[in-house]
């Protein structure tokens, strides 16, 4: 048969700029960095904003309104900002997808664009899914405003909304325009929020970096304390680990059968719809680390006191590693959280690919997990947990 074949090579240049007070009018980072000089006309920005940070920083659509008024002759905001409901809640439906696709269309915004996205990784997911498909990708910059964002979900390639009661089911890989961390849009996050992405930094340390583990092992305290130090150095180093993979791994948008950056998340994704999203995705992740850890152990892959370091940091952290959860069953008697192993196959294909650790810094592919030793693993962590029952965060 005839065959035309060709191999096309497209590169992207990813950015995560740091930086403070992004909307105050002398910082000049999103006019300077990202829009060429003078441009004929100004260039169209459309920003939507995170409902919850909005409530918690009431001044701040006044400053951006404001910032863009003192740069209208590089970016040309088209409307104040459009405030859209924050939280996981929000990637349940495409209705807010729709609601900015709407607003791209209605203000005539073309590829060459800005559609500037403030807040948590949901607000992210649900904005870059928009930018992405209206004409086939508008300019989409991200400005996270919760430490797992900035530290994880906000400086990646993947955008999705929940569907079919699996998470991120609907979405697609499309690398930002630019990431930009604000360090001052943390200072309203509760303590709850500000935790959530020391999971993220624990995880990226145990299959990539075991000099940041020992780093954030001196420096739990000080973390747990919310001390601004040593949490931005977190995020920042749990940032480029994250942006190294993705630019090294040959494999940035997940051809293959392997997510080595999700770590403790096949159980993850399954309990946060398993508790109605009333685990934030940090505290699951927190759990599903634990749950792979004690199973490394108790396989052999790992000594014990390895295992004893990583139970101890999370806890150390903050973080609970036992939700009840874990425990729920179905009408058969099987755990659903197993659920989350077949969903982890089917969501790549081929067969089942997950990261298991083999000592501090080293992760590992495996391709199938003995079901019996993950119920064990849950029965261990219910002993553990069991002074310290109670509400969640």
């Amino acid at each position: 048969m005839p065959l035309i074949e060709r191999v096309i090579a497209v590169s992207y240049r990813h950015r995560v700029y740091f930086t403070r007070g992004v909307f105050d009018a002398a910082n000049c980072l999103l006019g300077d960095r990202l829009v060429a000089p003078s441009p004929a006309p100004p260039a169209k920005a459309l920003v939507t904003l995170d409902e919850g940070l909005a409530t918690a920083m009431p001044a701040l659509p006044d400053r951006i309104v404001a910032w863009f008024a003192a740069h209208a002759d590089r970016l040309r905001l088209v409307c104040p900002p459009i405030r859209v409901e924050g939280g996981e809640r929000a990637k349940h439906s495409a209705v807010h997808v729709a609601e900015i696709q709407a607003g791209i269309e209605r203000h005539e915004l073309c590829r060459h664009s800005y559609v500037i996205a403030i807040g948590g990784g949901a607000h992210l997911d649900v904005v870059g899914l928009a930018a992405a498909t209206a004409h086939r990708g508008v300019r989409h910059v991200r400005i996270p405003t919760t430490t797992l964002a900035q530290a994880d979900s906000g400086v990646g390639v993947k955008n999705g909304i929940n569907a079919f009661g699996k998470k991120n089911f609907i979405g697609v890989f499309a690398p930002p325009f630019a990431v930009i961390n604000d360090f001052d849009l943390l200072a309203s996050l509760p303590p709850r929020e500000k935790r959530g992405g020391f999971a993220e930094a624990v995880k990226v340390a145990l299959i990539r970096d075991a000099d940041f583990f020992d780093w954030i092992e001196a420096h739990a305290e000080a973390l747990s304390r919310f001390e601004a130090a040593p949490l931005e150095e977190l995020i920042r180093r749990c940032a480029e680990l994250h942006v190294n993979h993705i630019a090294t791994s040959g494999d940035p948008f997940e051809f293959g059968s392997a997510r080595p950056l999700d770590f403790g998340h096949w159980a993850a994704h399954k309990l946060e719809p398993l508790s109605g999203y009333e685990l934030r995705h940090g505290e699951a992740v927190a759990i599903g680390i634990a749950l792979d850890t004690v199973y490394a152990r108790r396989a052999g892959m790992i000594e014990p006191a390895i295992a004893d370091r990583v139970l101890a940091l999370l806890e150390r952290l903050g973080f609970r590693l036992f939700a009840e959860e874990l425990h729920r069953r179905g009408p058969d008697g099987r755990l659903l959280v197993l659920a989350g192993l077949e969903e982890f196959r089917e969501h790549l294909g081929g067969e089942l690919t997950v990261t298991l650790l083999a000592g501090i810094g080293r992760g590992v592919e495996v391709h199938e997990m003995n079901v019996p030793v993950v119920a064990d693993a849950i029965a261990e962590l219910a002993w553990r947990a069991r002074p310290a029952c109670g509400g969640a965060g």
